[in-house]
């Protein structure tokens, strides 16, 4: 076992290229939402609630993905690299399936996804412009988000972040071409941010391939992709499905919300859209050491070092909180930037709403931090994501979405103390967390002996 110094040490070299990834994720959300605000604040608002839409199947790729990562630092723990590579190719042919299936709605149902959010006819129309275009961003959002968690999953944490490096500059490039009308092309506005999105994944899937054909560790093969195997296919549902379960009722959960504000007013919805945008600035950090944990916790009991496994999720439960204080530091010391920022851009009624949700994201996301530390770290790692499934379908459905549309269209209450309320939804579900927590019966070893 790493003494403390040295595990902080190995615990930082795991998650701050994940720091990086999310950060430039983040920052390509930025560009999108800065670039939109040149053009109006109703392209900004129908991009963030069209991108509600997108978020369910990220979710959904979030899920197969800790089911990729989990099986495959596992098995890389054990040294089985076959095995892993099997893994990889099962939970590309899935991805690819659920692809497809989104692609076909969103591009023939466009008009139908965005009413469910806004009652706007210019919101709905630029909104669906948007999603027709995504669209075909999918297949290959898919593919490199699962390529790029088995990567992380065996430790090898460069190549997602050079990816991602040269996603944010094609999509940054794209934008300002698309937006802007540069080099003679037409201004597109909304669509151009859409289709600069679908030429940056592009990118991404080409940068895994070449990395796969070159690779002496872990590649992307043919023969894995159409390969069958049952007992494989049974772990990964075990691990995926709940997860996936998970992320798209947490998913589904943030849309209701999305919805609710939606219908309040575009005030709402765009104040909403940039406190998201800062406060995921402020939350890297600390997403960035809980995924870590996933890593961590995976790989020790892949080698069966179940009280390791343990004691290292312990450490990083610690770090998280930590990181996850400075993060509010940081989110409180840029909100006068911020709103400076925003003033010429927003409404002077969004202004005022954004100053308020901004100090009230803070205190969500040191309770988004903890839980996604156990949750998503060490219950998942620990081959537990059922757990997590149950615990966020109970909360979210049947407390915190409840209790924020009985505060907006039964209690009417003003819509600070509505986004208030919508808050609390981390802290609701903590203690049933930490109880499961505490009891450790979320440490298993899952690989199995192949041929």
């Amino acid at each position: 076992m790493l003494n403390k110094k040295d595990f902080l040490k190995y615990a930082s070299t795991l998650a701050f290229p994940i720091m990086l990834q999310n950060l430039i994720g983040t920052l390509v959300n930025i560009a999108d939402t800065v670039m939109l605000g040149y053009v109006s604040q109703t392209a900004m608002s129908a991009s963030s609630l069209a991108n509600q839409y997108t978020f369910i199947l990220f979710c959904l790729y979030y899920g197969m993905a800790t089911g990729t990562s989990v099986l495959c630092a596992q098995y890389w723990g054990k040294g089985d690299k076959k095995t892993v590579e099997k893994i990889l190719g099962l939970a590309e042919r899935i991805s690819l399936i659920i692809s497809l299936i989104f692609f076909v709605i969103s591009f023939t149902m466009p008009t139908a996804i965005m009413k469910i959010f806004t009652n706007s006819p210019e919101t709905i129309a630029a909104g669906s412009e948007y999603l027709k275009v995504i669209s075909f961003s999918f297949v290959f959002m898919g593919f490199s988000q699962i390529f790029m968690s088995a990567l992380r999953s065996i430790g090898k944490i460069m190549l997602p972040s050079v990816t991602y490096i040269v996603s944010l500059c094609v999509n940054v490039f794209c934008n300002a071409t698309f937006i802007f009308g540069l080099f003679g092309l037409p201004k597109l506005g909304v669509t151009g941010v859409a289709l600069g999105t679908v030429i940056a994944r592009i990118s991404e899937v080409l940068i895994c391939l070449i990395y796969s054909l070159r690779s002496s560790d872990v590649r992307f093969r043919i023969k894995y992709f159409f390969a069958k195997s049952d007992i494989l296919l049974q772990d990964f549902i075990k691990i995926a499905t709940p997860a996936v379960i998970n992320d798209v009722v947490w998913s589904f959960a943030n849309s209701a919300f999305a919805a609710i504000l939606g219908h309040i007013g575009d005030d709402m919805v765009a104040a909403n859209a940039v406190a998201v945008m800062v406060v995921n600035i402020g939350a890297i950090a600390c997403r960035g050491f809980a995924n870590a944990t996933t890593i961590i916790v995976s790989q020790e009991l892949g080698k069966d070092r179940i009280d390791t496994a343990r004691e290292y999720g312990k450490r990083m439960l610690r770090i998280t909180f930590i990181v996850s204080l400075i993060g509010c530091a940081v989110i409180l010391a840029i909100r006068p930037m911020i709103l400076d920022f925003y003033r010429d851009k927003l409404t002077e009624t969004a202004i005022y709403y954004l100053g308020i949700f901004i100090i009230m994201t803070t205190w969500r996301f040191v309770g988004e931090g903890i839980n996604t530390c156990l949750i998503c770290g060490c219950f998942r790692g620990g081959g537990d994501a059922r757990f997590g499934m149950i615990v966020d379908t109970i909360f979210m459905w049947l407390v915190a979405v409840p209790l924020t549309f009985l505060a907006a269209y039964v209690f009417k209450l003003p819509p600070v103390w509505v986004y208030f309320v919508m808050t609390l939804d981390e802290f609701e579900k903590m203690p049933v967390v930490f109880i499961h927590y505490f009891r450790n019966k979320w440490l298993t070893n899952i690989t199995r002996d192949f041929e």
